[in-house]
């Protein structure tokens, strides 16, 4: 579920730590493969010929790379001399995101049902670490998180994780549309948090394999996102705010499958 704010203003900044500077640099890290690289950004005014061999070998590690306006990379970097190209490095490794459906499927019909995470657009870093903590908590299977306008896997998510990257599987996939699909095609059912749901989280039988798909903050769930969800549940808010922040949300709903399932066991 959304917050009733966006946190747009709480995207860090990254340190000498978290980015590669220069195409020459940024090029021989992707050669090397020795970190994990998380996105490149290039500026809209560089020559694609004279990027060519970085562009390609990007595509061929399924690095995203994004273009942006001068003014925003300046914006963002401050003094330091880019030259036109920033890669930003992972804290951590990401799963394959075929190998994690595999492992999925694996636990369908086990005493142990897949229970993983579906995380639309997050952008706060506090946010997606406080998630992943809690999913490495509540045994969670798995996160997915999308390739675009989404924080990635930085030292910062990596510090309020307090360790959960060790353990949580994150894998990033470009289309979460298509991510739903191939969860209901493993037989997952996949539970959209959305405010206005007419269902309760409560009343959702999560002893079902099941995928938990959390929204953006402020914006909540892309409507493609929600028509392909199998259903929607709330979280009751009784006080004047419209919904929790998404880092909350996201712990109400694992531990209420955590519950039920402990309770099935018994």
């Amino acid at each position: 579920m959304p917050s009733h704010r966006s946190n747009r203003g709480n995207r860090e900044r990254p340190n000498d730590a978290d980015v590669v500077y220069g195409p020459n640099a940024v090029l021989e890290a992707l050669r090397a493969g020795k970190r994990q690289i998380e996105t490149i950004t290039i500026l809209e005014s560089a020559r694609p010929d004279r990027l060519k061999a970085l562009i390609d070998l990007a595509r061929e590690k399924g690095v995203p790379v994004h273009r942006v306006p001068r003014l925003d990379l300046d914006r963002s970097l401050g003094d330091v001399r880019h030259q036109g190209v920033v890669a930003r490095i992972a804290a951590a490794r990401y799963a394959d995101p075929d190998e994690l459906l595999e492992l999925l499927e694996s636990k369908i019909g086990t005493d142990d049902p897949p229970l993983v995470l579906g995380l639309d657009a997050i952008e706060d870093p506090r946010n997606m670490g406080s998630i992943l903590r809690t999913a490495e908590c509540a045994g969670v299977h798995g996160v997915f998180i999308t390739e675009r306008r989404a924080v990635g896997l930085t030292s910062v998510v990596a510090k309020v994780a307090a360790g959960a990257l060790e353990y949580v599987p994150v894998a990033r996939v470009t289309n979460l549309v298509r991510l739903i699909e191939q969860l209901k095609e493993r037989n997952i059912w996949v539970v959209g948090a959305a405010a206005d749901a007419k269902q309760s989280y409560t009343d959702w039988d999560w002893r079902l394999p099941a995928a938990i798909f959390l929204g953006s903050e402020g914006h909540g769930l892309h409507r493609l996102v929600r028509e392909h969800c199998d259903t929607l549940v709330r979280i009751p808010v009784v006080g004047r705010l419209e919904s929790l922040n998404v880092s909350v949300a996201g712990g109400v709903l694992l531990y209420e499958a955590r519950r039920q399932r402990m309770r099935g066991d018994k």
